[in-house]
């Protein structure tokens, strides 16, 4: 199975695993334009912070993870924060407390047996 289907799985910390045909979409219960809350200034960072943030990007883009959105979009969810680790290493992370204000919850309840003609 791992040779057959070798590119689901990462291989190494620069390759990410992709499974095609399996989009996963968002649908936001908001109309445009977006409420203020949503579009947040970005955080205060140095110009060192800054040039690993750009680093960071340009290697998701590479990687097909993101995509450059048009300049007419006005989707400004998330803010990039870059976390130290120890020896020197970032992580990037997006700040999604904006979004979740504005999403509605799917409630599913579970179905009673008596509805679907049980006993």
């Amino acid at each position: 199975m791992l040779r057959k289907d070798r590119t689901v799985f990462a291989i190494g910390e620069e390759c990410l695993g992709k499974i095609r045909g399996h989009d996963i979409k968002l649908y936001l219960d908001v109309e445009r334009p977006y409420p203020p809350m949503f579009r947040r200034p970005p955080y205060p960072a140095s110009l060192e912070t800054r040039k690993e943030i750009q680093k960071h990007i340009n290697e998701l883009l590479d990687m097909d993870v993101i995509r450059k959105i048009a300049h007419n979009e006005m989707v400004e969810i998330t803010t990039p924060v870059l976390i130290t680790w120890n020896y020197g290493k970032f992580r990037l992370c997006g700040d999604f407390r904006a979004l979740n204000y504005y999403t509605k919850a799917k409630r599913y309840p579970i179905p009673r047996i008596l509805s679907h003609g049980g006993m």
